[in-house]
């Protein structure tokens, strides 16, 4: 009955869930990032992208974070400097039992064609194999997760990643 329930809760929200695998290629247009591979994690309530260089900085009074992003896995090319109002801080519990204490800032992904507003909180992922994990909150939005499956919604364009290489 419960299923019934999250169910009659996703498609009256969202229309039709939209079913995606493990793990995906999604953008970030509010960043100007085009294309970035996530996990799709289920056990995980938030969300976290990989972001460094991590600076608070206040603009008309306001508090606003200033970080850097790596989109590309295992690579530091394509430098994507970004800044977005501040709009939380958390402290996260990773499956291990470490807390860290991060920010968090709102913002647009889209994953297939659906585009939804969460919240990231923002960390250093290096050791992670994705610079991307879309959690619960963002999920709870229309999706479900198909784990038997991965890129549900497509790949880059092949030359896309490497664009400052002068590959074409």
């Amino acid at each position: 009955m419960g299923s019934v329930s999250s169910s009659h809760h996703l498609t009256s929200q969202a229309g039709s869930p939209v079913i995606a695998g493990w793990r995906e290629w999604v953008s970030l247009p509010d960043l100007g990032v085009d294309w970035i591979k996530a996990k799709l994690d289920t056990g995980a309530r938030s969300s976290a992208l990989h972001a460094f260089d991590l600076e608070e900085v206040e603009r008309d009074g306001e508090r606003w974070v200033r970080f850097g992003i790596h989109p590309w896995q295992r690579s530091t090319e394509d430098l994507v400097p970004v800044e977005l109002p501040l709009h939380d801080e958390r402290v996260v519990r990773s499956s291990s039992g470490h807390e860290q204490h991060r920010y968090v800032v709102r913002t647009s992904v889209r994953l297939h064609d659906r585009v939804v507003t969460t919240d990231l909180t923002l960390t250093r992922r290096d050791a992670m194999g994705f610079r991307l994990l879309i959690g619960r909150d963002a999920l709870r939005q229309g999706f479900v997760v198909d784990s038997g499956h991965s890129y549900l919604g497509g790949r880059p364009k092949r030359g896309v990643r490497r664009k400052n290489r002068g590959r074409a």
